[in-house]
């Protein structure tokens, strides 16, 4: 049985959530929010559930703390949300959130949107997975696809799922340039409560992690009025790499497979 760990202070709400995931099948740990960073590291959750409008600590902060954790970094992390706002969704999204459900939501439908995320997000972990395994290189950046590792120059750095996904779609069509829309469909897919601004909320926390100045990136490059691309950076002597190299695990070196948009 799968385990949903859900962060509530609210007993009735709480109670309300735990009566409905687990009539579906799943097991429930209902936490406090101030135990809740300590207690969910001892455990392997499937989906974490936050409260967003906590009094005791602010949903969105722990949201962020949760991206911290590193065995979190692939789990899916869903905000209860009472505002409906366009900016409260990306601010949330910005801050760790995978997906977000409007507080007024019943049974039924809690249940239909958890599944939903599991689903997607075993889908996308699934997908990213090519065989057989392939390591990207560009620049000072490694995506290793079998592990689901990116490296930068030389360290591994924490990704969720959506950021590895991203960036390996970015390395694979290196050069190109992809509009919001075109990101959303091919990474995003049928993700519910995203809008063209959630691709920007992913491309700066992935500049943050790859880039050495992210206001002056050196990969993750805008095309004003347009969209995104990902460039090679350049060589101290001032090259530049023209492509990533790729090495595929028992494959000739020239046989290179080309990736195309994944359509849900």
């Amino acid at each position: 049985m799968q385990l949903i760990f859900v962060i509530e202070q609210d007993v009735e709400i709480g109670r309300m959530v735990r009566y409905s995931l687990e009539g579906a099948g799943y097991l429930v740990c209902v936490s406090a929010p101030s135990r809740a960073l300590s207690e969910v590291e001892n455990r392997r959750p499937a989906a974490i559930i936050v409260d967003a409008t906590l009094a005791e600590m602010e949903g969105l902060e722990l949201c962020r703390g949760l991206r911290r954790l590193g065995n979190l970094k692939r789990t899916p992390v869903v905000v209860l949300a009472a505002e409906r706002s366009e900016e409260f969704r990306v601010q949330a999204l910005e801050w760790g959130a995978d997906d977000c459900i409007p507080k007024a939501f019943s049974a039924r439908e809690l249940v239909a949107r958890i599944q939903a995320v599991l689903r997607r997000f075993s889908r996308l972990q699934t997908q990213t997975l090519p065989m057989p395994p392939t390591i990207f290189r560009t620049g000072d950046i490694e995506i290793d696809n079998s592990a689901m590792r990116i490296s930068v120059r030389g360290t591994e750095v924490s990704a969720t799922t959506l950021e590895f996904r991203l960036l390996d779609y970015l390395v694979r069509n290196q050069g190109r340039v992809f509009t919001r829309d075109q990101l959303l469909d091919a990474v995003w897919g049928e993700m519910q409560f995203v809008t063209p601004r959630s691709v920007d909320a992913c491309i700066r926390r992935i500049r943050e992690k790859i880039e050495r100045d992210s206001a002056r990136p050196a990969y993750l490059k805008t095309v004003r009025g347009v969209g995104y691309r990902l460039d090679a950076s350049p060589h101290p002597g001032g090259r530049r790499e023209a492509a990533a190299v790729v090495v595929t695990a028992g494959v000739a070196a020239g046989d290179r497979r080309r990736f195309e948009p994944d359509r849900a």
